[in-house]
């Protein structure tokens, strides 16, 4: 059964408030849902009880389309959606396939009114796809529907914040229910791992100046220059003991991957790069690449990668290949990533570096615009019937605890049965011969799920690995972040604007890919050629436009 918590509080004022105010609503529906209570014991109120009685759980059932990773178990066979059965009493179908075959099938679902499921999960609904479907009546307006739903009407009645990121502005309506895990770190996808060894090594023999032995730990802070010269000392020895002096890689990153990319080191020229160039500077939707320290740091950066000092391994590796290279024999002698223990084979051999001070004293870091936040993670199709059962059943993914099992997995297999002394949940040993990714994908559906600051600190221990990431920004990158700079949240458009971001964003986007490219590659962008770029950047692919779109979509987010 699902664990009481301090959330029941603000539960049960949600569900007084909502029984007060919707009388109207309820009175539309309340023939449908007489019968759901009579018949099949249908009660939504007390998050601990079941949802349906035994008759319920024999008569009704709800067909759900989700994609799943390919080592997860079928969702029908894990023990966290039978638990919820259990609890719940609401039967659900479960048809899994690939995320490459939902992919494919998307529209056909969406376009074949007579054959569709009742929900899909793990929707991966775009802001501008739920404009469209709500407009045509497909999808449900959940939030006509909040009274069935108190743990997640407890949410959005609390974070206001959260609340506006839902919002569809055409209607003021929601239509879909998102995956909420705030644990701090998706804003700072980089942290930059040194070789200890290596680096005193360097200097012994003389090749990094101003710094002592002792300093080489946690902490330490390298101006360009002095990552330059160590780079460079790293290039030119055998730093392995191999017998070879051309397998060692200087520093590595994977370029424009969500994490471990580039865009640190445009903090060196006080950037806050990330992979879209785009920042919210003291409220103002702001692009790096309008910036003349975007062409200074571009420069810079590409007379690494020409000396070598960058592998040029960096733009072409996948992130798996960029995880095995790391492993056995090191070569590595500094990367970006979030965490050395899933890169290196022997971590400790590593430190965790301050950001990297540019040569006018600049020193700051990426900020991502990776949402904690997920939008369209599961959409109700207008013709799913008894659709107060379903949505009453999905709200049991937003208690805390059953949020932890979906995320991670379940109680018995990756948590213990018993909780610690504060009453939390603690996670098992993982099994010998796999890894704790391995049990978790394995295990857990993912999807819906409400982890905040209250569930970390009162429901569910985080995992070992997520406490170390948090603990290292905490120290080594949230502290270099100035005031005023945050990441673009998720924000809603209107269709006029949604028009406007797909005639000219794709278009923008591939032209400073394409550029940025070119210049880290092949030695840096001349005057003449950035002077071409600030022109059509706004002329040719219309970024003022962009611009305004987000403008407007971010103020109508900070009044909401």
């Amino acid at each position: 059964m699902i664990k009481k918590s301090m959330i029941i509080s603000l539960v049960a004022a949600a569900v007084l408030t909502t029984v007060g105010c919707s009388k109207g609503t309820s009175a539309a529906k309340s023939s449908g849902v007489d019968k759901l209570v009579s018949e099949y014991g249908f009660q939504w109120q007390d998050t601990s009880k079941p949802i349906l009685n035994k008759k319920g759980a024999e008569e009704l059932s709800f067909n759900i389309y989700s994609s799943k990773n390919a080592s997860a178990l079928d969702y029908n066979d894990m023990l966290v959606m039978q638990n919820l059965f259990e609890s719940t009493g609401v039967n659900v179908n479960w048809e899994n396939v690939s995320e490459s075959v939902y992919t494919q099938q998307k529209n056909l679902i969406f376009g074949d009114a007579n054959n569709r499921p009742d929900a899909i999960y793990h929707a991966g609904m775009s802001a501008g796809e739920i404009i469209k479907y709500a407009k045509r009546k497909v999808l449900v307006p959940i939030s006509d529907y909040l009274e069935y739903m108190p743990n997640f009407k407890a949410i959005l009645d609390s974070r206001p914040d959260i609340k506006n990121q839902l919002i569809n502005v055409e209607d003021g309506k929601i239509y879909s229910l998102p995956r909420i895990e705030e644990m701090g770190l998706l804003q700072n996808p980089n942290l930059l791992f040194l070789n200890k060894a290596w680096t005193v090594k360097a200097i012994k023999d003389g090749a990094l100046k101003g710094v002592k032995e002792a300093d080489v730990k946690d902490g330490l802070t390298l101006n360009a220059s002095q990552m330059e010269a160590l780079l460079t000392y790293f290039k030119n020895n055998d730093m392995n003991g191999n017998g070879k002096t051309d397998d060692e890689r200087p520093l590595n990153f994977v370029y424009n991957n969500w994490q471990g990319n580039q865009c640190d080191l445009y903090g060196m020229f006080g950037l806050n790069d990330n992979l879209e160039h785009r920042i919210i500077v003291d409220g103002k939707v702001t692009y790096t690449v309008m910036d003349e320290r975007f062409k200074q740091a571009t420069n810079f950066i590409a007379d690494w990668v020409s000396r070598g000092l960058i592998d040029k391994v960096s733009f072409e590796q996948s992130q798996d290949n960029f995880l095995a290279n790391g492993k056995g024999l090191e070569t590595y002698g500094a990367f970006y990533w979030w965490e050395s223990e899933t890169v290196v084979s022997k971590p400790e051999n590593y430190i965790t570096m301050n950001p990297l001070v540019g040569p006018d004293g600049a020193q700051t870091v990426c900020v991502s615009n990776n949402p904690e936040t997920g939008i369209g993670e599961v959409i109700i199709f207008s013709t799913c019937p008894n659709v107060e059962v379903l949505l009453a059943y999905f709200d049991r993914y937003y208690d805390p605890e059953i949020s932890a099992q979906i995320n991670y997995g379940p109680i018995g297999i990756v948590y213990e049965e018993e909780r610690d002394e504060k009453g939390m949940l603690v996670q098992k040993p993982i099994p010998a011969g796999m890894t704790s990714d391995e049990l978790r994908l394995q295990n857990a559906p993912f999807g819906i799920i409400y982890l905040s600051d209250y569930a970390w600190n009162n429901v569910v221990n985080m995992e070992p690995r997520a406490k170390l990431r948090l603990d290292r920004l905490q120290k080594h990158a949230k502290p270099f972040i100035p005031d005023g700079v945050k990441p673009c949240a998720n924000l809603q458009f209107n269709m006029e604007e949604l028009n406007v971001l797909g005639t000219y964003e794709t278009n923008l986007n591939d032209y400073i890919r394409t550029n940025l490219i070119k210049w880290l590659m092949k030695g840096g962008v001349s005057d003449d050629e950035w002077n071409k770029f600030q022109k059509e950047i706004t002329g040719k692919v219309y970024l003022n436009d962009v611009q305004k779109v987000y403008q407007a979509a971010y103020d109508r987010f900070v009044k909401m």
